[in-house]
């Protein structure tokens, strides 16, 4: 994207071709609404058992469960062995795909195996740096599960190691890849908001589920689970069943609801609009509702100041999470510009434009005379006549995927797969990885240590 694109220059252009849609219809005049349709099509092969990908995944736990059903949508993929802590998940990969599955306890004896071609990270946070940088020593791909990292010294490990083996290492932020970013990023590029000035994020929760207090089965005890290896380098504590299965919920183990949620935002954003990430963070928030022994907090609010470069110009971010929201569930992801805005998420991109107010109202000129009111607006209508360079086109357009659309986790794996058949580059490597997740882990130090925190984006370090 050049600098300075605006809507004149969106306007002019009239249609946009697309990969993802043949043209952009033309724009009507004023208070338009349209809707479309967004589109995928994919390359596939007729595979066989000497060329399919081996799959293992590392972590059969919600997330790991929902990745590997997705990765499996795929052709030409096939799981063959699952590692986890918790013989009841072992017996659970046995029940979803197979009794003949290899399963262990010991993720490094999936690692020894030469038939698997790659692994799925779907571990506790404080795991992903280790196992991720193993399994690529190891010759496997690797898909990590975001955030890439639980603390920033731990990224350039990563890169490091992923520029050593040149293994293809996708982070798996699900909606990056989808068919609404993908408009939406067409869109920005081409000016249809302008300049962006801000973006405004929100996820609210309500369920103690989305609040992380998970189910603990009745059978884990401390034979079934294995607590020490869990733990890892991390300080050692008594067991704790809470710990294991609700790891999520403390700084051990999880990087609270900024590495869980704000992430997505980041992977997102700095794909839409071709950006680095932020350079400054200030955060708050605290631990109103959920006291159950967690020691991060359920409310959190951070804003980012992004720099100018040369694919925008500065602006602001707002992120915020609320795991108590009495007015129910909900969220939001919104590109606002000085030309119009995008509401985006994986299935759909809308694009708003709206009349900007250009001649003072009664709510301004009620303080001057009827005369010096006349004259008042005589002036401002001759200026708006004179200036007047492009043609009208307020409204909202509106792109959704089809119903048959299998989705933005689905098209991740997609490009993640053909990566390793060499069909193209993956979509999230690590040192974009880092940038999304050392974005989001900026308000949790900001919220802990109560101050501002500058993060240089190009070189990825704290300031």
């Amino acid at each position: 994207m050049t600098k300075g694109k605006t809507r004149r220059s969106f306007i002019k252009k009239m249609a946009l071709s697309s990969s993802i849609i043949p043209s952009f219809p033309y724009l009507i005049s004023d208070n338009y609404t349209q809707k479309l349709t967004l589109d995928r099509s994919y390359e596939f092969e007729n595979f066989t058992s000497n060329d399919q990908i081996n799959i293992a995944l590392i972590g059969c736990g919600i997330q790991g469960i929902i990745n590997t059903n997705v990765a499996l949508q795929v052709p030409g993929v096939k799981l063959i062995a699952v590692c986890d802590l918790y013989n009841g998940r072992l017996d659970r990969a046995k029940e979803l795909w197979g009794k003949d599955l290899f399963v262990s306890r010991d993720y490094r004896l999936i690692l020894n195996r030469t038939d698997v071609d790659a692994v799925i990270v779907a571990t506790p946070d404080h795991w992903h740096r280790r196992i991720t940088i193993d399994s690529m020593e190891s010759g496997k791909a690797v898909y990590c599960e975001k955030p890439m990292i639980q603390n920033f010294n731990e990224g350039h490990d990563i890169i490091k190691t992923y520029n050593k083996t040149g293994k293809v290492c996708q982070i798996g932020s699900q909606t990056m890849s989808s068919l609404g970013n993908e408009k939406a990023k067409e869109l920005y590029e081409d000016g249809a908001i302008g300049e962006i000035v801000m973006l405004d994020m929100f996820n609210d929760r309500n369920s103690i589920e989305g609040a992380w207090q998970y189910p603990i089965p009745p059978d884990a005890d401390q034979k079934s689970i294995d607590f020490d290896f869990f733990l890892g380098d991390t300080p050692k504590v008594p067991y704790d069943l809470k710990r294991f299965f609700r790891w999520r919920n403390y700084q051990d183990y999880g990087t609270g609801v900024a590495g869980d949620m704000f992430v997505h935002a980041f992977s997102s954003l700095n794909y839409i609009i071709s950006s680095n990430g932020p350079k400054r963070a200030l955060s708050t928030g605290g631990l109103r509702y959920w006291k159950d022994g967690r020691n991060v907090p359920d409310i959190n609010i951070c804003l980012y100041d992004y720099p100018k470069t040369k694919n925008h110009e500065a602006f602001n971010a707002s992120l915020r999470v609320n795991f108590i929201s009495g007015s129910g569930g909900g969220s939001g992801f919104k590109l606002i510009g000085t030309e119009g805005a995008m509401e985006v998420s994986s299935n759909y991109c809308k694009l708003i434009r709206s009349k900007k107010g250009e001649i003072p109202s009664n709510y301004s000129l009620s303080a001057f005379t009827e005369k010096i009111q006349k004259k008042i607006k005589k002036s401002y209508t001759k200026k708006k006549n004179e200036n007047k360079v492009k043609p009208k086109n307020y409204g909202e357009s509106l792109w959704e995927a089809p119903s048959n659309y299998k989705g933005g986790h689905y098209d991740h794996f997609y490009n993640f797969f053909q990566a390793i058949r060499g069909n193209g580059k993956i979509i999230q490597n690590p040192t974009f990885g880092l940038r999304a997740a050392g974005a989001a882990l900026l308000a949790n130090k900001s919220y802990f240590e109560k101050k501002v925190i500058k993060w240089n984006p190009e070189s990825m370090i704290i300031e």
